[in-house]
C-alpha cells in the first residue's frame, strides 16, 4: 500500500442505484457518486438486468467519484464491492454474459418454489441454510431454469450474483462469498456448499456452475489493467469481495458493536430486521421463513426476517389524505403530509386500533409467507379520526417488527434503526415500545458501502479484527439510547397478542378475497 493511499472505495450495486463511496481508513465518509440502475420487467413476471450495462454503470460511478475526490487513484488503498442479493447472473466463455440477469424481483420461479417447498427434502434444506425458499433466490431460479428453460444454461459456465459479476470485471476472478453461499446452496454452520441442499433443489448435476468461495477479509485480488483503464483507478489496487448488501448494511449500521451482537432494522419501503447472533443461538421457525446470513466475523451470523411493506403503508394513508384535500382544491404534497406524522401521532389517543401492514400487492414474506395477505384495520369505532389511523399504521409497523424478531427466538436487548423513517420520533418510540427495548439511530449515511469497505480495511491490515474496525467505523455513528416508556411497552405487549390472533384468524378471508 502506497504511503499516500488513505482511502477505501466502497461500491454498492443496489436495485435502484449504483453507488461509489470514498471513506478514510478510519471510516469517515468524504464523497459519493451514484448512477441510477435500470432493469426491465415483463408481463410473465420477468425482471431482468443487463450485465454489461451494470459494469458500465459501475465504472461511471467510479469515474464520477474521481471527479469529486482529488487524486483518487493514487489515494485509493482498496476497493470493496457489495450489491443486491439473490438473483442469477450467468457467465460463459471468455467471462462474457450468456444473457441478462434474473433479478431478485423476478417471479417466474414461483411454481418451482411451490413444488420444492412441498417436498420432504425441503426440511433438510431449511435446516442447513436456515433460509426459507422463495422466488428471489438463485437456487430456486436455477432449478426453474433447469426444468423449463434449459437453453439458458446450455452456454453458462458460472452462476454468479451481482457483486460477483462486478468482482469478476474488476479482478478477472470468478468467485462468490460465504454469505450468498450459506443461505442459498450451503450450510450457515460451515459457510460452504452442501450436497444435501443441492439435492433438495434438484441441482446436483449443476454443481459445476457454482464458483469458488472466498473470504473477503482474508483474500483480495488486484485490479486488472483493463478494469483500471475503464474506472480511472490504478492497476494492482487491492479489491475485496464483500458479503451480500443486506448484511453489509447491517454491519455498517450497527448490528454489532463493542464486541456484542445486536439487532438492526432498516425501515424503508420494506422492513428488514436483522439480529446478529452466534451460530449456536440460531432459532429456526416452524414456518420455514427468513434468512440466516453469515457475517464477516468468525462464528457470527445474522438472522433475518423481512416485511414486504413498511413505510409504503404510511405513504398510502397519507396520500389518501392528500387526495381527499385535492378534491376540495387544496394541493398538498406527500412530503408535506409526511412532515405532519409526528404531530398527528401526538394528537391521537392511544387506543385499541390494530393495523396489519400488508399493503404490498405481493402480500407478505416475513415472518410468514402469503402472497394473498392484505392490510386491514381492526377495532375502528365512530370516535376515531384521521390522526388515530396514522397512529394505528405507525403502531402496525412496530407490531410487524416485533412479529419478525419473535420468529427468531428471544427479543433483542437493544434495537439500532436506519433508514429515512428513523427520523420520526413517533416511529422510533413505537419500535422501542413494541420490542420493549431502547432504540439507537445509526447516522451512517451509506451503510452498505461502509460495511464492504470495513471488510477491505481488515483485508489490507488497517485493522486486526472486524471488532477493532467496528470501534472506529460504527460505534461513533450510533446515537444515544432512547428507552421506551414503560406504560407504552405494556400497552403494545398487550395489543401484540390481539395482533397475532387477528393475523392468524383472518388468513382464510384472504383466500376468499383473492378468488376471481
Amino acid at each position: 500500500m502506497a504511503e499516500t493511499a488513505d482511502l477505501i472505495i466502497g461500491v454498492d450495486a443496489g436495485t435502484s442505484v449504483m453507488k461509489a463511496v470514498a471513506f478514510t481508513l478510519s471510516g469517515r465518509q468524504i464523497a459519493s457518486a451514484s448512477v441510477r440502475n435500470t432493469y426491465t420487467t415483463a408481463d410473465d413476471g420477468a425482471v431482468t438486468q443487463s450485465l454489461d450495462q451494470t459494469w458500465r454503470d459501475c465504472t461511471r460511478a467510479l469515474r464520477d467519484l474521481a471527479g469529486k475526490v482529488e487524486n483518487l487513484a493514487d489515494r485509493t488503498a482498496a476497493i470493496a464491492v457489495t450489491g443486491q442479493g439473490d438473483g442469477t447472473w450467468l457467465v460463459g466463455a471468455g467471462n462474457r454474459p450468456t444473457g441478462d440477469a434474473w433479478l431478485w424481483l423476478d417471479a417466474r420461479a414461483a411454481p418451482t418454489v411451490e413444488r420444492l417447498a412441498a417436498s420432504d427434502a425441503d426440511r433438510a434444506r431449511f435446516a442447513a441454510t436456515g433460509t426459507g425458499l422463495n422466488t428471489c433466490q438463485q437456487g430456486a431460479q436455477l432449478a426453474h431454469m433447469d426444468r423449463y428453460f434449459p437453453d439458458l444454461l446450455a452456454n453458462a459456465e458460472t452462476a454468479m450474483h451481482c457483486k460477483d459479476w462486478l468482482y469478476l470485471n474488476l479482478t478477472g476472478v470468478r468467485a462468490t462469498d460465504p454469505s450468498e453461499v450459506s443461505f442459498t446452496f450451503g450450510n450457515f454452520r460451515t459457510r460452504a456448499y452442501d450436497g444435501d441442499v443441492l439435492a433438495a433443489l434438484g441441482l446436483t448435476h449443476r454443481r459445476n456452475l457454482l464458483p469458488e468461495v472466498i473470504e473477503g477479509t482474508e483474500t483480495i485480488h488486484p485490479l486488472t489493467a483493463d478494469a483500471a483503464a475503464a474506472s480511472g483507478l490504478k492497476p494492482g489496487t487491492p479489491v475485496c469481495l464483500g458479503y451480500v448488501d443486506m448484511c453489509m448494511t447491517a454491519l455498517g449500521a450497527g448490528v454489532r458493536s463493542e464486541g456484542r451482537n445486536a439487532a438492526c432494522s432498516a425501515i424503508g419501503s420494506t422492513g428488514v430486521h436483522l439480529l446478529a447472533k452466534s451460530v449456536s443461538d440460531v432459532v429456526l421457525n416452524a414456518e420455514r421463513t427468513g434468512y440466516v446470513i453469515a457475517l464477516p466475523i468468525p462464528g457470527v451470523v445474522t438472522q433475518v426476517q423481512t416485511n414486504m411493506g413498511a413505510t409504503i403503508n404510511l405513504d398510502w394513508l397519507l396520500q389518501l389524505g392528500a387526495d381527499l384535500l385535492g378534491e376540495f382544491g387544496i394541493t398538498v404534497g406527500l412530503n408535506d403530509m409526511i412532515g405532519r406524522v409526528d404531530q398527528w401521532f401526538a394528537a391521537s389517543r392511544p387506543g385499541n386500533i390494530l393495523y396489519h401492514p400488508y399493503i404490498s400487492e405481493a402480500g407478505e414474506r416475513g415472518p410468514f409467507v402469503n402472497a394473498r395477505a392484505r392490510a386491514n384495520f381492526t377495532g375502528l369505532s365512530s370516535r376515531h379520526r384521521y390522526p388515530d389511523l396514522v397512529r394505528a399504521v405507525v403502531e402496525g409497523l412496530g407490531m410487524a417488527t416485533r412479529d419478525c424478531y419473535a420468529a427468531m427466538g428471544a427479543l433483542p436487548s437493544e434495537l439500532r434503526v436506519s433508514g429515512g423513517a428513523a427520523r420520526s420520533a413517533s416511529l422510533r418510540g413505537t419500535l422501542g415500545a413494541a420490542l420493549g427495548v431502547p432504540v439507537r439511530v445509526s447516522t451512517r449515511e451509506e451503510a452498505g458501502a461502509a460495511g464492504a469497505s470495513m471488510m477491505a480495511a481488515v483485508a489490507i491490515g488497517a485493522y486486526r479484527t472486524m471488532d477493532d474496525c467496528i470501534a472506529d467505523w460504527v460505534t461513533p455513528e450510533l446515537g444515544a439510547a432512547e428507552p421506551p416508556k414503560p406504560e407504552e411497552t405494556e400497552r403494545m405487549t398487550r395489543l401484540f397478542t390481539a395482533y397475532s390472533d387477528v393475523r392468524r384468524g383472518i388468513a382464510p378471508a384472504w383466500d376468499i378475497l383473492a378468488a376471481r
